[in-house]
């Protein structure tokens, strides 16, 4: 008899617990997550450069509208409000995955994706009131940068929510299996990227931006 089979013998739930634990090494160890933490270091240098950009053309108006002529900072705050508590609702659907809460699961999802069209949407009725406006991305090299650094972050969280409902798709037809957990797991650390810079964008944009 071997020692694996003495201690199977000893104790019922070894080859349980045994399973248990490839299993959560083939789930959080997959070549699938390093390969997603590149793809998300890519994203970021983006990201990056965009601000960049923003940074050197933050004061070239060109005799256009500023920031102060038409940024509404309590609707960008209720907006970035939006954003964040649906990283905390992403964060529950997380926890319900661990649990097996398939129901759960999908409950969390469907309220993120929620709130963040509520965030595209706020989104676009401010871009429709800055056309309005005459504040188009042709009218100077300051609105050409912001409209390509916010429309990039906005382009990425509608990709979130497109993504998030394959998702239910997914968990409702297979489960919380183990390639559903990589997914999600990948979809998860995708949103709270896009958290983090939209912090970066409010501070960086509106705040700074309402106060020059």
């Amino acid at each position: 008899m071997t020692a694996l089979d003495r201690e199977a013998s000893a104790n019922p739930t070894f080859y349980l617990v045994q399973e248990e634990g490839e299993h959560h090494a083939e789930t959080h160890d997959s070549p699938t997550l390093l390969g997603f933490w590149i793809y998300l270091m890519s994203d970021a240098l983006i990201f990056a450069t965009l601000f960049a950009t923003y940074g050197v053309l933050a004061t070239a108006y060109a005799g256009g509208p500023t920031p102060s002529d038409f940024f509404n900072l309590p609707l960008v705050a209720l907006n970035t409000a939006f954003l964040l508590i649906s990283s905390i609702t992403y964060g529950m659907a997380m926890l319900a995955m661990q649990d097996g809460k398939k129901g759960g699961t999908q409950a969390w999802l469907a309220i993120t994706a929620l709130f963040g069209i509520a965030f595209i949407s706020v989104e676009l009725y401010e871009f429709a009131h800055m056309f309005h406006e005459g504040a188009t991305p042709q009218r100077s090299a300051y609105l050409s940068a912001f409209f390509t650094l916010v429309a990039t972050h906005g382009l990425h969280v509608t990709f979130g929510i497109i993504w998030i409902g394959v998702m239910l798709v997914q968990v409702g037809q297979r489960g919380l299996g183990v390639e559903n957990q990589r997914r999600l797991t990948c979809l998860g650390m995708f949103w709270h990227l896009l958290d983090v810079v939209w912090i970066g964008v409010f501070t960086f944009v509106y705040l700074l931006g309402a106060l020059s």
